[in-house]
């Protein structure tokens, strides 16, 4: 495909993104002539926005609340969006069609495989059931796990996608009955997005669980910390974030990640 016109990341709220700060440094060191820039976009408007960007030939990210919402404006989808259901890296191909993928569910295998050391195994514990959710559930079948207990505050959506994913054995009432016998417990819910709410309570967490927070902030949310401190094997969502960022720039420039310029942008700042 043709080099992109522009890059963005569209979402809403995007004032704490990370995005900028690693793609433009993953730019600079790659040469690549472009700024990525963070629009917040509401759900009404998003549309329009996509409409004027696609005329454009811009690509770029998504981000929460409009992931479910980008796979309907795209007019076509890798077999991975396919599968999740949402979108969260997006180009322009050559016929000029918007084309969608969904580069969290690489992210979210990297980051499992750092926290625990290998492939997960047993039950796990998904809290929330929206986009993220969903990719969180497909990486998890392609890495074979058959029992998975889910928690949302919408249980239409948590009903909908134990439909479109078998290895979701059962939906619990709240979070502490999904993290029963969880050997890992995942919060892909916007919990301790915008403040410092934990989805569900560490001293329900059993013993040994392992904890992930896709929720990202530097030094670890209050969640991955709590976990920590109790001795629980934790991290928050900064890998998969960065993660999902590399596969997002080699499908828009067919060249491998500067990862390491992305890595310094973020935990060394004023070295970039």
């Amino acid at each position: 495909m043709r080099r992109p016109s522009r890059l963005v990341l569209l979402g809403h709220p995007v004032d704490h993104s990370l995005s900028p700060a690693f793609q433009n440094a993953a730019l600079r060191r790659a040469g690549i002539p472009l700024i990525y820039s963070a629009l917040d976009v509401l759900a009404a408007d998003l549309a329009g926005a996509v409409r004027l960007l696609a005329e454009n030939r811009a690509a770029g990210n998504v981000t929460i609340p409009h992931k479910e919402a980008m796979f309907d404006l795209c007019a076509r989808h890798t077999a991975l969006a396919e599968r999740v259901g949402a979108v969260n890296t997006f180009w322009v191909d050559d016929d000029r069609s918007l084309v969608g993928d969904n580069t969290d569910v690489g992210g979210v295998s990297l980051l499992l495989h750092q926290v625990l050391d290998g492939p997960p195994a047993g039950r796990v514990a998904l809290i929330g059931a929206g986009g993220a959710a969903a990719a969180v559930l497909a990486a998890l079948e392609a890495e074979g796990i058959t029992d998975v207990a889910l928690h949302s505050r919408n249980p239409a959506r948590s009903a909908k996608l134990a439909e479109r994913f078998p290895i979701v054995t059962s939906i619990a009432a709240n979070a502490e009955e999904a993290v029963r016998e969880a050997t890992l417990v995942i919060n892909a819910s916007a919990s301790g997005l915008e403040d410092e709410s934990m989805p569900v309570a560490i001293e329900s967490l059993p013993f040994g669980a392992a904890v992930v927070d896709l929720v990202y902030q530097l030094g670890g949310t209050p969640w991955v910390q709590a976990a920590l401190a109790c001795g629980h094997r934790a991290s928050d969502g900064l890998p998969m974030l960065i993660e999902q960022g590399a596969l997002a720039f080699e499908r828009w420039f067919g060249q491998p990640a500067p990862r390491d310029a992305m890595w310094d942008a973020v935990l060394l700042p004023d070295a970039t």
